[in-house]
């Protein structure tokens, strides 16, 4: 694979109109190609990483029983525990594979928008994140990170309008009241033999407009998948995050960009090693409407895809990964 492309965003915020249109057309470049890339001089506080860092270190260091009383009270509850054996990312793609070899807590946003009153959403990505009473301090160190990653994801989406030939505050009104999710994961020590076709996380797709990963540094394990079909390793970079757009921002975008599969496997010489990530899924507003963008259309490329509201496709893309 070639050199992993990383995006300076204090270069994208400093730069002139024909700067910011150079870095806008690498960004295109590579979102039509793998849609991963890693973003460094990205501004938040080294300070609320260690926290949250420490903070679901600490939290997943705790018996099982007391994790448990965290689970999800009802099938279809997106947020909470969800222990080990509790999902299989593959079957969002229809692949029936084992349950993968990790574990997770998972929040969303701390406010409902004024007038929500669509009983779906109220029932699903606005429902209340059941908080841990240990570490202490969990449920602040988990929302300081969760209001930098909103921040950021909105600086990342102005580079992709510009990427994509828009206005550089183009997606704002769809992402003024984002129902993005925040997932911690535990991938545990195995001490056994996985099951035939058992990954840490089965190959999957995310589902939105595009993912803040942060992986333990130094780790290995993701992969992701090139045009030619095969599995190619994401090398570890210091002090940058991951960022790979999901499948709503390529129905956005007419195929244009690639919503690239990926999976996280077990190097074997590290199978007897814990390793965890943070991944925060930006997701557009509830009612944002997400039709094939003007500047992804022509004669030569009529639209793909029918407009689909994000609140919905994203409760069926989360039903269908847990069942």
């Amino acid at each position: 694979m070639p050199e992993f492309p990383i995006l300076d965003l204090a270069e994208f915020t400093a730069a002139d109109t024909t700067a910011r249109a150079r870095i806008g057309a690498e960004i295109d470049r590579v979102c039509c190609d793998t849609g991963f890339l890693a973003v460094q001089n990205h501004g938040v506080s080294q300070a609320v990483i260690d926290g949250v860092w420490e903070a679901t270190h600490a939290f997943f260091d705790l018996d099982a029983d007391e994790k448990q009383r965290l689970a999800p009270p009802r099938a279809g509850y997106p947020y909470g525990f969800l222990g080990p054996g509790s999902e299989a990312l593959a079957k969002s793609r229809g692949q029936d594979t084992p349950p993968d070899l990790k574990e997770s807590f998972n929040g969303g946003p701390s406010q409902v928008p004024a007038g929500m009153c669509d009983p779906d959403a109220l029932s699903f990505c606005f429902e209340a994140t059941p908080w841990p009473q240990n570490p202490t301090g969990f449920q602040t160190a988990w929302q300081a990170y969760y209001v930098q990653m909103e921040i950021l994801a909105g600086r990342i989406m102005q580079t992709f309008a510009v990427a994509l030939k828009l206005d550089q505050d183009f997606f704002e009104p769809f992402i003024d009241a984002p129902i993005s999710a925040l997932r911690a994961l535990n991938y545990p020590a195995q001490d056994r033999p996985p099951e035939q076709g058992q990954l840490r996380a089965g190959a999957h797709s995310d589902y939105g407009s595009l993912t803040i990963l942060l992986p333990q540094a130094g780790s290995r394990g993701l992969e992701i998948q090139t045009a030619a079909g095969d599995w190619r390793a994401v090398p570890p970079r210091p002090e940058t995050f991951v960022i790979n757009i999901g499948d709503l921002m390529q129905r956005w975008t007419n195929d244009r960009w690639r919503s690239t599969l990926h999976r996280v496997v077990t190097p074997p010489e590290l199978a007897t090693r814990r390793r965890q990530s943070l991944a925060f899924f930006h997701q557009p507003n509830w009612d944002s409407e997400i039709a094939v963008l003007p500047s992804c259309v022509d004669t030569q490329h009529p639209a793909r895809h029918a407009g689909v509201l994000s609140g919905p496709y994203l409760m069926e893309k989360f039903n269908a990964a847990t069942s």
